[in-house]
């Protein structure tokens, strides 16, 4: 195999992978944001949670269309640059990516659409339970990604057969994998951090300007924060039980973040014996360093979070701290840092493996020229960056107008008095 093409194809993936979890991370934390919301609007019908469902609720449809079609370009790698991957593993990993899709684009997207334009159509009830099933395939959606995934750092369930393909054998051990249960975890947890975040720092943005949405923006806000503190903790316990099982599933990588000199000598000698000659160091810079930043991250959100959380009980603070309204929306990329600082980590510091002990990296890519992989790389690479500049252009134009009559929910018949006028109100 060409190292260049090697070297190409490790970085498109990377990209791609990394750009398209960018918007799953919102997606995931707003969806429940909005469902939650759209819950106490229904039950309470109080006009201010019916126009937060609508103003988060948009941006929400927003970062999911455009994230939607880098999911939809990341999937096409798997038959162009890593046809050794979904021939030797395919067995495994084909049944969990193909009901990944079907929940994601089938059944979450259908339900989707429902929401979308079920406003003053569907009765209150069903399309509360709308959100809720877009919701909930949101989560199944990421569970499949990291049952394939998990296989990938931590192989189980699984067979050799005679010409090296690796087969399903315990469906039951692949979908109870510790390591896809646990970054489960660890990324939901992660995705309603980032949606707190990012609540809060729009937020802050229209207090800071003293808008005319006081009151709105003053709750959004406390939403934001009251959400973020307890996300980061039960994010940073997932992330601990991760690094404890390090030790067992992948050794080496635990050895290189922790700079064990001795230990990496150790496993090398041993992974040596074991699987015959080579490096099976990873990257130290990028293993180390990703981790570093990703727990770097930690600090500063749990320092902004624990702040946060006793100025948010002083109304005049969540209205009038300026200060605090500029270190909230300096503080919105500090979660996408960490989840790709943790991405990064959790990749990276597998090589040279793309299934852990059982197919090398050079062994799954395809045969393909380096010029055709330099060109494949410009164009992903060219139309994920013009993907993520749209998708914060038009997260920024709609969070600078705030809320607004027009758009999502939005029924010229509504009527304004009625306290929920902005939510399905012509059937009960």
């Amino acid at each position: 195999m060409n190292p260049e093409v090697l070297d190409l194809a490790r970085l498109q993936f990377a990209l791609t992978a990394g750009g398209h979890f960018l918007f799953v991370a919102l997606t995931l934390g707003l969806a429940t944001v909005v469902a939650v919301l759209q819950t106490v609007a229904t039950i309470g019908r109080k006009p201010l949670h019916a126009r937060m469902v609508r103003f988060w609720g948009q941006l929400y449809v927003i970062n999911y269309a455009v994230g939607i079609v880098t999911g939809i370009v990341m999937e096409f790698q798997f038959g162009m640059s890593w046809s050794g991957l979904t021939h030797e593993a395919g067995n495994v990993l084909g049944a969990s990516l193909a009901v990944e899709t079907i929940v994601a684009f089938f059944v979450e997207s259908t339900f989707l659409g429902l929401w979308i334009f079920g406003w003053n159509r569907l009765g209150r009830w069903a399309h509360l339970a709308t959100i809720w099933v877009v919701t909930l395939t949101a989560y199944l959606s990421a569970y499949w990604i990291l049952v394939s995934n998990g296989f990938l750092n931590h192989p189980v369930g699984h067979r050799i057969v005679e010409d090296g393909e690796l087969v399903l054998d315990d469906p039951v051990a692949v979908l109870t994998n510790p390591s896809a249960l646990l970054a489960f975890g660890h990324v939901l947890a992660g995705a309603l951090l980032t949606a707190g975040f990012f609540m809060a720092g729009v937020s802050a943005y229209h207090l800071f300007r003293r808008t005319a949405e006081g009151a709105f923006f003053g709750r959004s806000l406390r939403v934001g924060v009251f959400l973020a503190f307890p996300a980061l903790m039960v994010t940073a316990v997932f992330g601990g039980l991760q690094f404890s099982a390090l030790s067992t599933f992948q050794p080496m990588k635990s050895a290189v973040f922790g700079g064990k000199t001795a230990e990496i000598a150790r496993v090398q000698a041993d992974m040596a014996a074991r699987y015959g000659p080579g490096d099976y160091v990873p990257s130290e810079a990028w293993t180390r360093g990703a981790g570093l930043v990703m727990l770097l991250c930690f600090a500063l959100m749990m320092y902004l979070t624990f702040a946060g959380v006793i100025l948010a009980c002083f109304k005049k603070a969540v209205l009038r701290f300026r200060l605090w309204h500029l270190a909230l929306m300096a503080a919105v990329p500090l979660p996408y840092l960490a989840m790709i600082g943790g991405w990064v980590f959790r990749e990276a510091g597998r090589q040279p493996w793309v299934v852990h002990g059982l197919l090398r990296t050079e062994d799954a890519v395809s045969d393909l020229s380096p010029a055709t992989m330099r060109i494949s790389l410009a164009v992903f690479t060219t139309l994920f960056v013009l993907l993520l500049v749209l998708n914060a252009w038009l997260l920024a134009r709609h969070a600078r107008r705030g809320p607004v009559d027009s758009g999502l929910g939005h029924d010229d018949r509504a009527v304004t008095e009625d306290p929920v006028a902005a939510l399905p109100a012509t059937r009960y």
